[in-house]
């Protein structure tokens, strides 16, 4: 059986951005349609900082080292994955998708794997490591069908 069947729902997303898809036509010819978008409002960690990084001495001598700041734009790419396995969660409990398709950077991928729902992973029929979040969609189509048919 074929990953794309009409109706499979393909997330495309990497560490900020997501998009929700839905095939309305069959494998052969996909025809991936928006349902949503979701955007990760994430600035420069440079942009995020309160501070400068804070220091400490090193004993009774004068020297003093400089402690690293937390990196909150990387923090916060590593909570999107959490982000969209909550949303695909509710999107299943409503009954929206009965199959998935996950197409992202191997990192997000292997992050939104780790966070997926039973409910959701039950529902996950094939995974492509690719980066197309930048893509248009008709690219989108071809690149997808193509790697699921390689797969």
């Amino acid at each position: 059986m074929t990953a794309l069947t009409k109706g499979t729902w393909v997330l495309v997303t990497d560490s900020e951005k997501a998009l929700f898809l839905r095939n309305d036509t069959d494998h052969e010819d996909p025809f991936l349609k928006v349902v949503s978008k979701e955007v990760q409002d994430n600035p420069p960690a440079r942009e995020q900082a309160a501070n400068r990084p804070g220091r400490f001495n090193d004993g009774p001598s004068t020297h003093r080292s400089a402690v690293q700041d937390t990196d909150w734009h990387e923090l916060a790419k590593e909570r999107f994955a959490s982000d969209l396995a909550d949303i695909l969660y509710d999107k299943a409990h409503k009954g929206e998708f009965d199959r998935l398709v996950i197409v992202a950077d191997p990192g997000t991928l292997g992050s939104l794997r780790d966070e997926l729902h039973i409910e959701v992973s039950d529902k996950v029929v094939a995974e492509v490591p690719k980066t197309l979040t930048n893509h248009p969609l008709d690219e989108i189509e071809k690149i997808v069908k193509s790697a699921l048919e390689d797969a």
